[in-house]
């Protein structure tokens, strides 16, 4: 019973610790001859820490499989970024690099942006939103890591309070017999408790503020 006690302390321990291994990519959306391409110019992108919307626009060259960049896209075009119900119109600059364009912007918030063009390109209307990657909280750059996450970790950290509960109901019972003889079985059970119960509370303090 002890074992299991200090079992279930450690996948606590495990979970007040989060790991996460997301895959990030660029949006290309395709307008008539245009390809417009829209993300974040820092990935991960990270909810606090400035970064930049970047945009490459482009059509096909004259031979296949070249292509060529826009210039000039947005005299015509005006860019919106979106977050929920709200938005904000954004100025974008043109990079040194023909059809690239970016504007700087720090997210405030976690979670799904999306980035609106509304106006022409070369007499082509332009009327489109773009989903762009998430935006991850602190966490995934911190380190030593401060917190875990997710449902899972809940439901995992419910069972093992719930197998804790049985073991404690079990030694105030009688049902599991501990040798208190000499004391240190005894003991040794009570202290396993112990440490299984604050590996709990961390781990359940580190969700919170994670929340």
């Amino acid at each position: 019973m002890v074992v299991k006690i200090a079992f279930f302390g450690f996948i606590a321990l495990l979970f007040s610790i989060g790991m996460t291994a997301p895959s990030y990519a660029h949006t290309t959306v395709h307008v008539e001859q245009y390809a417009i391409e829209a993300g974040w110019g820092i990935e991960p992108p990270v909810v606090g820490i400035r970064n930049n919307l970047v945009l490459k626009i482009t059509e096909s060259g004259e031979k296949e499989g070249t292509y060529t960049g826009v210039t000039n896209v947005f005299k015509s075009t005006d860019a919106t970024v979106m977050f929920g119900g709200a938005t904000k119109r954004i100025d974008i600059n043109s990079d040194p690099r023909p059809g690239y364009y970016f504007s700087p912007i720090i997210p405030t918030k976690t979670g799904s942006y999306m980035v609106e063009l509304k106006g022409e390109i070369r007499g082509v209307p332009v009327d489109i939103k773009i989903p762009i990657e998430d935006v991850e909280p602190t966490a995934i750059l911190d380190f030593p890591p401060t917190s875990g996450g997710g449902d899972t970790d809940i439901g995992a950290l419910k069972q093992a309070i719930a197998s804790l509960q049985q073991d404690v109901s079990k030694i105030n019972s009688g049902e599991t017999k501990v040798d208190s003889n000499g004391g240190q079985a005894y003991d040794f059970a009570i202290f396993g408790l112990s440490i299984a119960a604050a590996a709990i509370i961390l781990a359940i303090i580190s969700l919170v503020k994670r929340k």
